[in-house]
């Protein structure tokens, strides 16, 4: 879920410069937690406010933190690739993706983003994406921030403006607001829609089946999904011809918040989905 991600002061206050972003609010307190600039969603905002709480509270970072059968805190579990995560179990708390899952469930009331880093990202709940050259100019609070690759991401935080955000670090740290790192690392950002979710909506099945950059097997991966999800698609058409678990089937359907082509196999419903566009 979470991986350390350094970037150097330096580095950061020179990219935003550059993005014509302040590094970090002008005259905020170091651990000022709220929203920083105006434009966000009632609902954003209560997702900061949630994050903000557990920060004064001094909640714990707690590796798998955060993912009981609710939302809230829970004790974590030992990181095998980090040997400071030894007291996890004991530690009542957070990793990254456990605090966005339990803000956004008292922001909204309904558990809208139970899952790892990369389930939150490539939420079917998106209302904007925003690429890593896009920097933070365009980002209001309450926009969810990712770290790693297209099919490993591996840590995601919550912005609160001015350069700031909200975070479950790592493992031996208390929650706490840090200075958003553009490093070589961010990935990008997404708006969660906490309303109503436009297109068709429907079910994957299935365990490690790839999304592709084209409607072609040999096309590059871009995501795994790890069992089955809940996706948008936007439109389906007739392309390379697959055989696979006894189907066989030559529409695929394309997937804006991965941005990645799936074979229409894997989602259920008929061959050629019903209520969904052809692709122009």
């Amino acid at each position: 879920m979470l991986r350390r991600i350094l970037a150097g002061s330096l580095l950061a206050a020179l990219l935003a410069l550059l993005l014509g972003t302040p590094a970090s609010a002008a005259g905020a307190p170091a651990d000022d937690c709220r929203p920083l600039a105006p434009g966000a969603s009632p609902a954003a905002e209560r997702a900061v406010a949630a994050a903000c709480e557990e920060v004064a509270a001094g909640t714990w970072y707690s590796w798998g933190g955060g993912h009981g059968p609710t939302p809230g805190p829970t004790y974590g579990q030992v990181d095998p690739d980090d040997p400071a995560s030894e007291h996890d179990p004991e530690r009542l708390g957070f990793d990254c993706s456990g605090l966005v899952r339990h803000a956004y469930a008292r922001a909204t009331g309904e558990d809208t983003l139970n899952g790892v880093a990369s389930a939150q990202y490539y939420t079917h709940r998106t209302a904007e994406r925003f690429t890593p050259g896009q920097g933070l100019a365009p980002l209001l609070p309450g926009d969810l921030l990712a770290w790693g690759t297209s099919d490993h991401l591996v840590h995601i935080a919550i912005y609160l403006g001015a350069g700031r955000m909200v975070e479950a670090g790592q493992s031996g740290t208390r929650l706490t607001v840090s200075d958003v790192r553009l490093n070589g690392a961010y990935f990008g950002a997404v708006r969660v829609q906490t309303g109503t979710v436009s297109g068709p909506v429907l079910d994957t099945w299935g365990s490690g089946v790839w999304t592709k950059a084209e409607p072609a097997t040999a096309a590059a991966r871009v995501y795994a999904f790890p069992g089955p999800t809940t996706v948008r698609v936007r439109c389906q058409k007739h392309a390379e011809r697959v055989t696979s678990d006894g189907y066989t089937n030559d529409v695929w359907s394309y997937l804006p918040d991965y941005r990645a082509w799936m074979t229409n196999i894997y989602l259920r419903g008929p061959a050629w989905l019903d209520g969904v566009p052809a692709c122009p």
